[in-house]
């Protein structure tokens, strides 16, 4: 395999333990691995992110329904805003410099992190 592939498949495995163990996150350590190790660009790293993340997202969501760990209950009125706000997310991004993507995306990061630990 390429070296090139190999960091590919690299980035996708952090991407899928990131997803598996905290039930989301994989995007978060997918878009740098795929700016730094696999040299893509910036605006298509977010685009390219969503697309690997969805078959990662249904293999964890597999996962957690065979242990019994999926409230869907709960869980409708997250999917239904989230449906909505990825539409707006997605129509926005081209309009949003890559520098603002960047930051919004270490914000919300940070804001993640200090939650945990209080």
């Amino acid at each position: 395999m390429k070296e090139g592939r190999w960091r590919a498949c690299a980035a996708g495995a952090a991407a899928g333990i990131a997803n598996g163990l905290f039930g989301a996150g994989g995007g978060m350590v997918l878009i740098p691995l795929l700016m730094k190790l696999c040299g893509i660009e910036e605006r298509k790293c977010f685009a390219t992110a969503l697309s690997i993340i969805l078959p990662v997202c249904l293999v964890s969501l597999g996962v957690y329904c065979l242990t019994g760990s999926l409230a869907l209950d709960i869980a409708t009125p997250y999917l239904i805003g989230g449906f909505f706000g990825g539409i707006g997310g997605g129509l926005l991004m081209k309009r949003i410099p890559t520098r603002w993507l960047h930051g919004i995306l270490g914000l919300i990061i940070l804001w993640g992190g200090i939650r945990l630990w209080f």
